[in-house]
């Protein structure tokens, strides 16, 4: 808890450094206030601000992220109050940051830039229904709840990210599928390990292994621990597909 608390201090701080009174409010998010951090969880910070960031403000703001090596990644989201309240489909993130962009970014990618968002409704409401503030009014006072229709249309719109980064990032991907079938089906957005929970007991059992193993890494493995044996690895396709289906996403 400690490490986690160090870290989002800093960053709250990094935040101040290059924002200052735009500012409108910091909040902590995902596993952090939803279901506990588990030992491949980032540090989930969203930043509402008054207004778009300029490429000096950008540059520092991920620098000073680059520099932060701490116990936990951090994924930092910056919207404009603006751009997303009133609401209106799709949200634009104006700045987003994770860990599985840096060695992008210390290659020499320029910094995120203003771009439409639809993950940006799914991230929201977790937001509003974690409602842990850091810096200014609770959330809830700054931006009203996205419509359930958006959630279900966000959900939709992210799967052929999630496909495109199956081979790289598997474990998440197929947490994330499980989610985005658990959400379509209860209008519910879950934990990670709770909708792969919700999944299993509608998979096929010959599909049920690959989400099993995927939840256990997330329960039990640090952030880039993840290992697939050749035969588990093997059943990943097959288990994308079931998922597809029963989800009724085509594929």
């Amino acid at each position: 808890m400690a490490g986690r608390e160090a870290v989002t201090e800093r960053i709250v701080r990094l935040v101040g450094a290059v924002l200052g009174r735009e500012v409108v409010g910091v909040y902590l998010h995902g596993s952090g206030v939803f279901g506990g951090l588990k030992p491949a969880s980032d540090i989930d910070i969203l930043v509402i601000a008054r207004r778009s960031m300029d490429d000096r403000e950008r540059r520092a703001l991920l620098d000073g992220l680059l520099r932060e090596r701490g116990e936990r990644p951090v994924e930092l989201t910056v919207a404009v109050k603006s751009e997303i309240s009133p609401w209106r489909y799709p949200p634009t993130c104006d700045f987003l940051y994770g860990e599985w962009l840096r060695a992008d970014f210390e290659a020499g990618a320029p910094p995120p830039r203003a771009v439409p968002m639809p993950d940006l409704a799914l991230l929201l409401t977790v937001a509003l229904a974690g409602d842990h503030t850091l810096v200014g009014p609770p959330l809830a006072e700054v931006l009203d709840p996205v419509p359930k229709a958006d959630l279900i249309r966000a959900s939709v719109a992210g799967v052929p990210g999630l496909l495109r980064n199956l081979d790289g990032d598997t474990r998440n991907v197929l947490l994330t599928l499980a989610r985005v079938w658990t959400t379509l089906a209860t209008g519910e957005i879950r934990t990670k390990d709770a909708a792969a929970d919700w999944a299993l007991t509608r998979l096929p059992p010959e599909h049920r292994p690959v989400l099993r193993h995927a939840k256990e890494l997330y329960l039990h493995r640090r952030y880039a621990e993840e290992h697939w044996s050749d035969e588990l690895r093997a059943q990943v396709g097959p288990h994308v597909q079931a998922v597809l289906e029963l989800a009724h996403l085509g594929g």
